[in-house]
């Protein structure tokens, strides 16, 4: 398989700054390729493709020694092929009738990653192997910058990209060849339903709590918030306040991860085979505000339930979720939404009345009482089994 591992950087000040001019002269070359393509285009309708300016990098490199020319060759291409993929997904949206969105220009603080695509081309992991204590990084024009590795790397390193998030620097590695960890077999399978007050019910009566880490934090974020309003724009003060908004929004992401992480792999060693809703997250987290002419009905309650969508972090659950099932040989399966809530898992009569509030589900037919979770945990799991019985006869 192929993996990511992601580890923090201990650069010193001097490494930092050597980092953060890297990351700036990579911006500018990403910015001055696509005004180039937009201006050949423009004036002469010449489309300029990844290959031309790829040509052009060396001189370049030659014109500027002291500031393209210090960085690796292989990291500007991949800055390039960056703005290629942009266009090329540009041009996808545009045949398949979606909303275009034309490859922007990366402002100052938009711009947070560059990647070497090949190790020991331009960089190398492990630079110092013969150090005792600690895992180094060698990346051109920057030096050996000191690694904090909490795990072991596995598999055979493919890519080295480092990642700017507020004032931390992160090393990611992407490896090859990754041994899958398959976890004994268990004999269970549950269905899971996703939801705000419970972030996991499975059919079997097992409930994880939605900590809220963003409604916990909200207090501190909306004072550092107002703070930072207070400022004029330009100034140091606002950019230090700025830097403690970003700070609390990514402590925020980091406890959601960690949360998703412990419970994806509660579920995966617990069950054979793990059943899930194939939620669309970001049409259920659109903006109901509409426009002058059609206001939205509802708009805040609307705004406070996508708000806590986006707390709870569903996506970002699913990915894990999915990556740990692959890894343990779990088999995970994605079944329709459609009615899993309002469905009675005892007679399959489905109607609105059947949920009376949140929590509870009473069947207008047989009667049937349960959580309302469960009973749609329960339908996700039997609509799961029954697309698995019916691939497996196919």
């Amino acid at each position: 398989m192929r993996r990511s591992f992601k580890f923090l950087l201990r650069p010193t000040s001097r490494q930092a700054a050597a980092l953060a001019a890297c990351l700036e002269d990579h911006r500018q070359l990403y910015n001055a390729a696509l005004e180039h393509r937009r201006t050949a285009y423009a004036k002469a309708g010449v489309t300029v493709r990844y290959g031309d300016q790829s040509a052009e990098l060396k001189h370049i490199r030659a014109d500027d020694g002291e500031g393209q020319g210090r960085w690796s060759f292989s990291s500007q291409q991949a800055t390039l092929r960056r703005l290629d993929k942009a266009f090329r997904a540009f041009f996808d949206r545009v045949k398949a009738g979606r909303r275009p969105r034309f490859p922007r220009f990366k402002g100052r603080g938009w711009f947070d990653a560059v990647q070497w695509p090949k190790d020991g081309d331009g960089c190398r992991w492990d630079s110092q192997p013969e150090h005792p204590a600690a895992t180094f990084v060698r990346l051109q024009g920057v030096g050996h910058v000191r690694v904090h590795q909490h795990r072991p790397v596995k598999g055979r390193v493919k890519t080295i990209a480092v990642k700017r998030e507020g004032r931390r620097w992160y090393v990611v590695l992407s490896c090859d060849d990754v041994p899958a960890q398959p976890l004994p077999a268990t004999g269970a399978v549950a269905g899971i339903d996703l939801g705000v007050a419970s972030l996991v019910t499975t059919s079997d009566g097992h409930r994880i709590d939605n900590r809220r880490h963003l409604a916990a934090c909200a207090g501190r974020l909306a004072s550092a918030q107002r703070a930072l309003a207070r400022h004029k724009r330009g100034s140091q003060r606002r950019r230090k306040a700025a830097a403690r908004v970003a700070a609390l929004h990514a402590k925020v992401r980091r406890q959601r991860v960690d949360g998703a992480h412990k419970t994806a792999l509660a579920l995966v060693r617990g069950y054979d085979v793990i059943v899930h809703e194939d939620l669309r997250i970001t049409n259920m987290t659109r903006s109901a505000s509409g426009t002058i002419d059609a206001p939205g009905r509802n708009v805040a309650a609307k705004a406070g339930l996508n708000r806590s969508i986006l707390d709870a972090g569903w996506g970002v659950f699913l990915t894990i979720l999915a990556h740990k099932a692959e890894s343990a040989g779990r088999e995970l399966i994605a079944v329709d939404p459609r009615n899993t809530s309002r469905t009675c898992a005892r007679c399959g009569h489905c109607a609105k009345d059947n949920r009376l509030t949140q929590a509870a589900f009473a069947c207008t037919a047989c009667g049937h009482t349960a959580h309302a979770d469960v009973n749609a945990a329960t339908n996700i799991l039997r609509a799961g089994l029954a697309l698995r019985d019916a691939a497996e006869a196919a």
